[in-house]
Formats: C-alpha cells, structure tokens, sequence
C-alpha cells in the first residue's frame, strides 16, 4: 500500500487525537490574533481557509504568496494552503516593496496574504487577490460561509511551497519543496529533537524561514502547543518562557545571543532564568561560537542542539546533538564537539568532493528552482546536491569551514553579496565594488562593501550605507563600507573574493561565523 504524505496528515492527525488541547497561543495585541484556539478550531480554520480560497477561484497549483511576521493566521496558512493543493510562498516581512513584488511576479502567485503592518509596503503591488490578516478583511478567505473545501487529490510529489532564498544570482531563487520534502523533514527534525506531544514550541524562528524549519508540521502532528512570537526579544522570549512552559526553541545564533544578554540582565536585577533543565534550543544559520555553545549549556542550562541543512534541503541534512558517549567530558570540550555541523540525519547521506564542496543526497532535498532549469541543473548533479558550502568530514561529522558561493549569512537570513553590490553600482560616485562577510560576535557574520569610487566623484561611508538602505530591506544593507583605491583581481580580471575577505578572518580556524 502506498498513501501520499502530504503535510495536511499533520493538522488532521492532531485534531483527531488532540482536538479540544490548546494548540496556538497568538501573540497577544497584535491586530487579527487568534488569542488561544485548540486543535479542533485551528483545523477547521485550515479547511475554512481552503474553502475560502475556493470561493475566490484559487485553484490547487496556484500560488498563494504570504507576507507576515509570525502569526496564528501565518500557522494556519501551512494547512489552509498547502494541505489542500495549493503552493504557498511565504516571503521574509523585512523585504522592500519592489523585492516582494518581484516574488509575487515571478511566482505567478494569484493571492497574496499580507499582515496589517505591512499595508504600505504592499500597498503598489498588483496581484488578482490580495487579503488583509485582521480578522475582520480577511472574512471571505477564513469563514467562507461554513462550506466544506473541495477536495484534492493528494499527490506528495506535487509543490507544497515555494521558498525564496539569495544565492549566486543578483534576485532570489525559488525553492520548490514538494508534499514528499517537506512531510520526511518534519518527522526527522522531530525524531532527532524528540518532539512529543509535552512539547510547548516558542516560535523564535520566522515561520517564513524555510516554513519554520518544519517544526509547524512536526510539532502540530505531535499534538504540542505552538506559543507565536511576533518578533524576538531575548527578555520578552525569556518571559514567554516563564508564561507558557516552553520547552522548544529553534533559531539563529543572533537569537542565542540575545537571549544570552538577557539572561545576563535578569541575573544583574536579581531575577530568575527560567528553563533550566527543560529547554532545548536547535540552533542553525551559521556555526556558533564554542564558548557561545557552552554558555547556553551552562549558564542558561538548556540542551543545546545543532543542525545543518539549506533552504533546497527543507532544511535539515545533518544534526548534532550531545550522545550518551560525551557526557563525562568537561563543558568546554562538549561545546567544542557541539560546534560540528554534526552527522547525517536519518535518510541522509553526505560527500565532500576533490574540491571541498559538501554534497548531498537525501528525501529531503528540492526538486528545483521555480522557473529556473538552468539553475537547478548546476545544483543537482549526477544524483547530488551541491551545497556551495566548503568543508570536510571528520569522521561521521561534516565540519563546514567555507563559503562557495557569494552568499552571507547575517543573522540566519542569506544575503546574495551581487544583489548588494548591483545595488552599490546604482550609485553615481561608485566605480568598482567587492561586498563580503566579515566575522561578527552577534550577528554571526555583517555586511562589508569593499568601494573603489570614480575619478573625481566623492561618498561618504555613510552616504553608501544610506543609498542601499534605501533601495533594498535593511538587513541586506552594508553595516560598514571601506574606500579602497582599487580592488586586486587576477590576470583575467577577476576578484578572488576569499584574499579579500582573508585579513578580517586570519584569526580564524573557519572561514564562515
């Protein structure tokens, strides 16, 4: 027998098993919260939502673009969307305008979901449906008149989202994960973090990062109680801690690190850190610090797990979590061995080749870039895929120690550094640029614009600094810019990046923070 997996298994499951148990707790005051709905409401808003997007002539195939913070209605999305045919596209909320418009163009997407916040931002960009999250506009996609969704004929190999992510070209790519990607990542990720029905997620991690890294399927499958986090705040996450017993986190190391200052804070006045023995944090986006590692496990007393993985991965491909083998080792050296990538996950099988490029193979990986051959061609290879990430096994652990490809990690969020410097070359006084990471305690990595400027034209650093803040999202934007009377490159004219970026990160063992 052979039963589709589609991510709609998850939300039927918990309503059948779990249905009157709390299931989200919506951040409270925003406009359009959803306050506390079980599991029996959040599935019938999901098959709301469907039938809604019935009435509104969005059939299975289209695409359903939303733009949100993290939101009850942005959870339920994953269900009322995908779990009936439809792709969704969740987008970062932080993109400018002409950067969501470009998503929604290319996407073909035929609605578009946006938080109230975000109206003006939203406000220019043309597409056939487009719904406001408040509660009240928002009737026609969410009540639906009490009729039942038309049914699909569930297929795990059809797309279930499409997640844009920057990579080697000047605009994102989209990733299309299908039915098939996204349900095996969820139940491994929650296999290897021992999701339970006990289990009480804070959603540290935006839900558009990849869909939430699959912890709104796993979790939702396995009847645990979602707590939304519209936007981090180590205190406020500390707090939410204290309030709702969570027991799971995931995130960037910029989140630990915020949380970490906090804690700091509270013990300043006297105050307790909660958690201590109960909570886990899967962290990814970068490898963290050891002594950042060590920190969470001792200060703060949370298990600290890392993954590894990519947005075409659904994302997890490997995993390190502490065995019983490390723990008579003193702290330090756990923290050391935590800061591997780790090993293979469950179905995962990892190579490095001649050239220290990471590949892989796995159920997880995506079947392509949405309207982009060419592209998928160059990353799937002879039955892998190529990660563009360098790095080298050590024994069953893959330890990633470079970057391939111009890509930036800044607070778990991708940056293209040709997408930045196409913006940089827009400016009249610049003549060359070379954008690259450098090492970062917080951020894991920051943005640097290495500029040559034209004869006789004249730029301030913040005057460059400005000039792309006004022309793409702010964390894309250089936080530091150095005037260079030129830029080396090699006999055929081109920047060897890797000697540009080689003074700030001598120091180092790896080559990406």
């Amino acid at each position: 027998m052979r039963v589709a997996l589609t991510v709609g298994d998850f939300l039927e499951r918990a309503a059948l098993v779990y249905g009157d148990r709390v299931a989200v707790v919506d951040e409270p005051g925003a406009e359009g919260s959803l306050g506390r709905v079980t599991y029996a409401e959040l599935h019938h808003r999901a098959r709301a939502m469907a039938a809604g997007l019935d009435a509104l002539g969005v059939d299975p195939g289209e695409r359903v673009a939303i733009v949100s913070p993290n939101s009850g209605r942005f959870l339920t999305s994953f269900f009322g969307v995908s779990g009936f045919g439809r792709i969704l596209v969740p987008i970062n909320f932080r993109l400018t305008t002409d950067e969501i418009a470009y998503v929604v163009d290319h996407s073909g997407s035929t609605a578009l979901l946006h938080d109230p916040d975000l109206d003006d931002t939203v406000a220019g960009i043309d597409v056939p449906h487009k719904v406001r999250l408040d509660g009240v506009a928002d009737a026609a996609v969410f009540a639906a008149g009490g009729q039942d969704p038309a049914r699909w004929e569930a297929d795990e190999d059809a797309t279930c989202s499409i997640n844009y992510t920057s990579g080697t070209t000047a605009r994102p790519k989209g990733v299309e994960l299908t039915h098939r990607n996204c349900w095996i990542n969820a139940t491994v990720l929650g296999w290897h973090s021992t999701v339970t029905d006990r289990d009480v997620l804070l959603h540290t991690l935006p839900m558009f990062h990849c869909n939430g890294w699959g912890m709104p399927y796993g979790v939702t499958g396995m009847g645990g109680k979602h707590v939304v986090l519209r936007k981090v705040d180590g205190e406020e996450i500390l707090s939410r801690i204290e309030a709702e017993g969570v027991t799971l986190m995931c995130g960037a190391p910029a989140v630990v690190a915020a949380i970490l200052d906090a804690a700091t804070a509270r013990r300043a006045e006297g105050r307790e850190v909660p958690g201590r023995g109960l909570v886990r944090m899967v962290v990814a986006g970068a490898p963290p610090p050891s002594a950042t590692i060590e920190r969470v496990e001792t200060d703060l007393g949370w298990e600290f797990i890392q993954i590894y993985g990519l947005t075409e991965t659904s994302p997890m491909l490997t995993v390190n979590r502490a065995p019983a083998e490390w723990d008579g080792l003193s702290s330090g050296e756990r923290a050391r061995r935590l800061g591997r990538a780790g090993v293979p996950a469950i179905g995962v099988r990892i190579a490095v080749d001649e050239e220290g490029e990471v590949l892989a193979r796995a159920n997880q990986v995506f079947a392509g870039y949405w309207d982009q051959p060419e592209e998928s061609a160059k990353a799937l290879v002879d039955g892998w895929f190529h990660t563009g990430d360098g790095g080298y096994l050590d024994g069953a652990y893959t330890v990633i120690s470079d970057r391939k490809k111009d890509v930036i990690i800044t607070g778990g969020e991708n940056v293209s550094s040709i997408e930045v410097e196409d913006v940089l070359y827009q400016h009249p006084a610049v003549a060359e640029v070379a954008v690259i990471g450098i090492p970062d305690e917080k951020w894991g990595e920051t943005i640097k614009a290495l500029v040559v400027l034209r004869a006789g034209a004249a730029a301030t650093e913040q005057e460059l600094i400005d000039h792309c803040r006004a022309k793409m999202a702010h964390f894309k934007a250089p936080r530091s810019v150095e005037l260079r009377e030129v830029l080396e490159r090699t006999a055929t004219g081109k920047l060897q990046k890797y000697k540009l970026r080689q003074p700030y990160w001598a120091e180092r063992d790896r080559q990406v923070n």
